[in-house]
């Protein structure tokens, strides 16, 4: 599980680097700002995929929690930096408080580890 759990958090970061790497998405505007709701959700997403991996490194589940959020917020910031070099993109320090925002957000929701339920650390 543990490299299975490696390869998705892998893939899901490939995922957000590709989409940061178009100059535009289309992605019809439907609420102002809507695309700080997505890199929340997008940046939810990671943290739960990050918590999954972390966890196998820990014997805390609360360190990998951290250490998650941390994660995130980390290539948060990298992914802000490359879409400055994207043609039709820029960086914004708001996107990146909303990426922090998911992740917190779900570090908070995993709080009580019901996310997690049945995730045994491999002896």
């Amino acid at each position: 599980m543990k490299q299975i759990s490696l390869l998705l958090l892998i893939g899901y970061c490939g995922l957000i680097f590709y989409l940061s790497h178009q100059p535009t998405l289309p992605v019809e505007p439907w609420l102002p700002h809507q695309d700080k709701l997505f890199h929340l959700i997008a940046y939810a997403g990671l943290a739960y995929l990050a918590i999954n991996y972390f966890q196998y490194h820990t014997d805390r589940l609360n360190q990998a929690k951290i250490v998650s959020v941390l994660f995130c917020a980390f290539y948060g910031l990298s992914d802000e930096w490359h879409q400055s070099f994207v043609a039709g993109r820029d960086a914004d320090i708001y996107d990146w408080f909303a990426d922090v925002s998911g992740a917190a957000l779900l570090l908070l929701a995993a709080r009580k580890s019901w996310f997690f339920k049945g995730v045994k650390k491999p002896q």
